[in-house]
């Protein structure tokens, strides 16, 4: 497996490499990128979510976890704010405002993949993302579209400054400009980890919620940590993969996927796999860095849609996780985790290392990853011709399709009694893929994202 990175933003996968070439490893790397999509991505994602990583270790072939997924925090709080979000053609309620920020989990989570893992200084891996938080980042394509439709979230507040000043949201190629982000890096870069829980980052956090009623308490900051957990695993066309259960239900649908002779019956036969009964947005970017020696690290974090409130001074969002409808399955309970769909994977073969995966998307984060990744591993395509095809997603009985999916395949689903959405265009609605395998790395143009290699 060759070393390299693939993300979500150009300037995320930047940052990985310039660590990777500097002798890093694949955790160095993750973490640099992950950083660094915290101020390129911050329609995405950002430093107070929440995430799951899975890490391969080439030298001793073993596969693990990691939960750094946001926590139930202890506190009473206040209410939540009640919005409409226009998604596709329906307006979805969300919950938003600072009661609905769970305890969060990221600076932990890179904090454990850098202590177990990692080779350069802790410094080093916060310098990329400090630039981009100094000289500003431009919007890509896909990030404009996602910010047209939450801009009634990104617009509240501090937002209004940084997501549309002199009132006009930011649109393609312009500069995203957060200066507060450099103060909290260098806080971060200074401090460690532990500014956000004891430290000065925290201590902002605490005052925040005082002030506006969040549930996020002081005791709730001190004990979270990052779990390491053994991996769930499947045999899928002649590999082992490594993944997440849970309400990814990844493991579940590779099993369920039966082997296909062509491209029409695996079209169908995927579709009936996946069928979900409900459909829902999500802020979620992911990450895959494979370092030289073949180690690799997936990592996929969120902030769910965003609270709407940011950091007085350091332009750092907080995570809105409370409110995100489908990770609330019955009664919370303060300290758990919160549920994920996240799935960040790895899949072995009897050579090591044949594929390392992740995906974004909130409830089309299954489909797309698990799409991508029998097309590599059981038709033998080439990632990033993977990652482009066109995709098919089930909502309860109704296939959401991109232009160029097989049409025999979705008359056949026709007939047997589906009805299909034809979009006219390929959309971020479908997901975003990062993947590398043994030929190369691949990112998913519908999120904008960028691979590449070290030199």
């Amino acid at each position: 497996m060759n070393a390299g990175v693939a993300a979500g933003h150009p300037a995320t996968c930047a940052a990985g490499i310039e660590i990777l070439e500097e002798g890093g490893s694949a955790a160095d790397a993750a973490v640099a990128a992950s950083l660094a999509s915290c101020v390129a991505e911050t329609v995405m994602t950002g430093l107070l979510g929440g995430g799951h990583a899975i890490y391969w270790d080439a030298g001793s072939g073993r596969a693990r976890n990691l939960d750094c997924f946001v926590a139930v925090p202890s506190g009473r709080g206040g209410a939540m704010v009640e919005l409409r979000v226009p998604f596709g053609e329906e307006l979805v309620h969300y919950a938003v405002g600072a009661a609905s920020c769970g305890v969060p989990g990221v600076p932990a989570g890179l904090d454990a993949l850098w202590r177990a893992h990692g080779r350069l200084p802790w410094e080093r891996l916060v310098e990329p993302a400090l630039r981009l938080a100094a000289d500003g980042v431009a919007m890509p394509t896909a990030h404009v579209r996602c910010l047209e439709m939450l801009g009634p979230v990104f617009t509240l507040d501090e937002g209004s400054r940084i997501y549309s000043p002199g009132g006009r949201l930011l649109g393609d190629g312009d500069l995203l400009e957060q200066p507060g982000l450099v103060r909290a890096l260098e806080l971060l870069r200074d401090e460690g980890a532990r500014s956000v829980y004891n430290g000065t980052l925290g201590a902002a956090l605490l005052e925040l919620m005082r002030e506006r009623g969040g549930r996020v308490t002081e005791r709730d900051l001190e004990t979270y940590a990052a779990q390491w957990s053994e991996p769930a695993g499947v045999d899928f066309r002649g590999t082992r993969v490594w993944t997440r259960a849970g309400l990814s239900g990844v493991p579940s649908t590779l099993r369920a996927l039966p082997q296909s002779s062509g491209a029409t019956e695996r079209a169908v036969a995927l579709v009936e796999t996946l069928d979900a009964p409900v459909d829902r947005e999500g802020d979620t970017t992911n990450l895959v860095a494979v370092d030289r020696e073949g180690n690799a690290c997936v990592l996929t974090t969120s902030l769910g849609l965003g609270s709407g409130d940011w950091l007085p001074g350091l332009d750092v969002h907080l995570n809105s996780m409370l409110g995100e409808a489908d990770l609330v399955r019955g009664e919370l309970h303060a300290g758990e985790r919160m549920g994920s769909m996240m799935a960040p994977s790895v899949a072995v073969d009897e050579r090591g290392l044949a594929l390392a995966i992740g995906a974004a998307g909130g409830t089309r984060l299954r489909t797309a990853l698990v799409g991508v990744a029998s097309a590599i591993l059981e038709a033998g395509v080439e990632p990033q011709e993977a990652v482009d095809r066109p995709r098919a997603h089930p909502v309860a009985h109704l296939v959401h399709a991109e232009p160029g999916v097989d049409e025999d395949a979705l008359g056949e689903l026709e007939r047997r009694g589906w009805s299909v959405r034809r979009w006219s265009a390929r959309h971020h609605y479908f997901g975003g893929v990062s993947a590398i395998g043994r030929s190369g790395p691949a990112a998913d143009p519908r999120r904008s994202g960028a691979a590449g290699v070290p030199i």
